[in-house]
């Protein structure tokens, strides 16, 4: 290895990705989430109904508790790990070998959730997903400013949002036509490590030199996940405004299967959360690459994060006053239209703002967490909402209330445009 190739791991990048790179990527990145979200649009909602039964708790209270403590879980998975990769000095480089473990981790995991026999053998299957999926996840977000200039980062970042979103169709798909929970892991297992062979086999990851890392200590290394606000302003509001919009995000779809379910008593609510989620997808697909590549064409950012917040909050909210499934249907595809924007437009603000490169895939973890807490944050809003403070029409305006504040304080970024 020659010291210049060294030295490119931690350089900013300026030259433009191909297409190859970017779609195998992607569709690591999509495999990632075909791991998470068939057991959270399905199989953790199908499990908390089978064993909640003589457990004391509701279904909706047991499925707060596993995702809440997987959330946890992901919460210090996520910067841990992106600073791990930032350290790795493997010949493989810094990100592949993390990709590689916890993608294979993660299909374990999901294995062993696919033969739980209760809450705490389910709350320790959705953990370790949790804990492995993330060490992957960092690993690919942080090879986006590894390896993308800043100006073609909306585009990247719009094709992993399509990925992404692919992957919570293809999850949600996978475990309602597997024919049982079981199959439905096992399927969710299989496609999350043949999702991320193409690019580990195929594309070389940049290599860190053992003398451009920093000197190991532990106190270094935990004093390390903290970023003062004050000495980086513009990444505070930006993981404050993605936080609450990803929070509201949440809180719409943590009960979805019991609102189609217990408050529009639809009569296949496994079916309608597909058609619900294809609907979103389809809209959030015409809009996620569009969105990222018109934002790099143009050079700014901030308003496309401003107005896509603005129209999911206005979405969430008609998911509040139109309870019926045409508005569920109209409120999806609304949804999609602005989370299709805002996916690919406020990932590339967040590399932007990043304070250095020897640390990128910390950051991105630390910023990642706005992605995590919500899942922590929802569960402990939403049950007592729906249980004693107005039920499904309240939980949903107050979700559009957060979600348009997030949007609204996207303003407060200063350097970016």
């Amino acid at each position: 290895m020659t010291t210049a190739r060294a030295s490119a791991a931690l350089a900013e990048p300026v030259e433009r990705v191909g297409r190859g790179w970017t779609a195998a990527l992607s569709l690591a990145n999509g495999a990632i989430w075909v791991g998470w979200f068939g057991p959270l649009q399905i199989l953790l909602a199908s499990q908390a109904g089978d064993f909640a039964p003589g457990s004391g708790m509701s279904k909706e209270t047991m499925l707060a508790w596993v995702t809440g403590a997987g959330a946890v879980v992901s919460l210090l998975a996520n910067p841990f790990f992106g600073a791990l990769s930032d350290r790795t000095t493997a010949r493989r480089g810094r990100r592949t070998p993390w990709i590689v473990a916890g993608a294979a981790g993660g299909a374990l995991s999901l294995l062993l959730l696919a033969g739980a026999g209760g809450l705490w053998t389910m709350a320790l299957g959705w953990c370790l997903v949790q804990l492995t999926l993330n060490a992957a996840f960092a690993a690919v977000t942080a090879a986006v400013p590894d390896r993308v200039p800043r100006l073609q980062r909306g585009s990247v970042g719009g094709w992993l949002g399509a990925a992404q979103i692919l992957g919570v169709v293809g999850g949600t798909g996978l475990a309602t036509a597997a024919g049982g929970v079981g199959a439905g892991y096992t399927a969710c297992a299989v496609f999350t490590v043949v999702g991320v062979l193409p690019y580990v086999l195929r594309y070389e990851d940049l290599r860190l030199a053992p003398e451009d890392r920093s000197p190991w200590s532990w106190r270094g290394f935990l004093a390390s996940f903290w970023l003062s606000p004050r000495r980086h302003p513009d990444l505070a509001w930006a993981w404050l405004t993605r936080f609450l919009i990803n929070l509201s995000n949440s809180l719409v779809l943590l009960y979805l299967l019991y609102y189609l379910r217990d408050r529009l008593h639809y009569s296949d609510p496994d079916r309608g959360v597909l058609v619900l989620t294809a609907v979103n997808s389809l809209t959030l697909m015409a809009t996620v690459v569009a969105g990222g590549a018109w934002s790099d064409r143009v050079g700014r950012r901030k308003p496309f994060v401003v107005w896509s917040g603005v129209l999911m909050a206005v979405a969430t909210a008609a998911l509040s006053g139109w309870q019926t499934w045409p508005g569920a249907v109209a409120a999806s595809a609304l949804l999609g239209i602005g989370f299709g924007v805002f996916t690919s437009v406020d990932f590339a603000l967040m590399t932007d703002v990043l304070p250095k490169a020897l640390d990128r895939g910390k950051d991105l973890g630390v910023i990642n967490v706005a992605n995590a807490l919500p899942q922590v944050a929802a569960p402990v809003l939403a049950a007592p909402i729906v249980t004693y403070l107005g039920g499904y029409r309240m939980l949903y305006l107050v979700a559009a209330v957060i979600g348009l504040a997030g949007a609204v304080l996207v303003g407060r970024i200063r350097g970016v445009d």
